[in-house]
């Protein structure tokens, strides 16, 4: 039977970290994409060719990566939701016209948590704006800029990325030799 467990786990160490640094859009695209799994762990994308541009979004402050697992012993079905939601701070000609367009498509979004992680969201499926404000605030102090709210449905968690460098990145997102553009304005 493919549903029983195959391992167990032992109490992490204290060591890590939460938290966004980064995410990357990639324009959806998943004809052109070829994937490629590492064999001993379908988990763990070792190769993901035919994206050539990712956009780099810098993060800090209260944006977020969930994954809610939907299981449904009565349909059989078991899918996960991964949202992500973000705080762009200031606001800009150029970032609200990408704001369109990101409402517009559903990207592939990479995910760099700020213990070294890479995870892609929207994988076969591409991720969509479900939601979000662009804000300008009352007081002085108040936030300025775009709260959106990405959200997508996958069969699998968000998987991880085998890189652990930005430019790792780049050359897991490699096409034809020539590793992928991070772009970063």
């Amino acid at each position: 039977m493919s549903c029983l467990l195959a391992n167990g786990r032992a109490e992490a160490c204290k060591d890590s970290i939460g938290g966004l640094k980064n995410v990357y859009f990639a324009n959806f695209d998943i004809e052109a994409a070829d994937i490629t799994y590492d064999v001993t762990d379908t988990d763990l994308i070792t190769a993901i060719t035919g994206i050539s541009s990712l956009y780099k979004y810098e993060l800090k402050g209260n944006s977020t990566f969930v994954q809610n697992i939907n299981s449904s012993r009565e349909n059989g079905t078991t899918f996960f939701e991964q949202v992500l939601t973000l705080e762009l701070k200031s606001q800009d000609a150029a970032t609200t016209k990408q704001i369109k367009l990101l409402s517009y498509g559903r990207p592939h979004v990479v995910v760099e948590t700020n213990d070294g992680q890479y995870f892609i969201a929207g994988l076969l499926r591409g991720m969509d704006v479900t939601g979000g404000t662009i804000e300008n605030g009352t007081a002085l102090g108040d936030f300025n800029g775009y709260k959106l709210t990405f959200t997508g449905q996958e069969k699998t968690p968000a998987n991880h990325l085998d890189c652990t460098t930005e430019a790792a990145l780049a050359t897991l997102f490699a096409t034809a030799a020539v590793d992928a553009t991070i772009v970063t304005s």
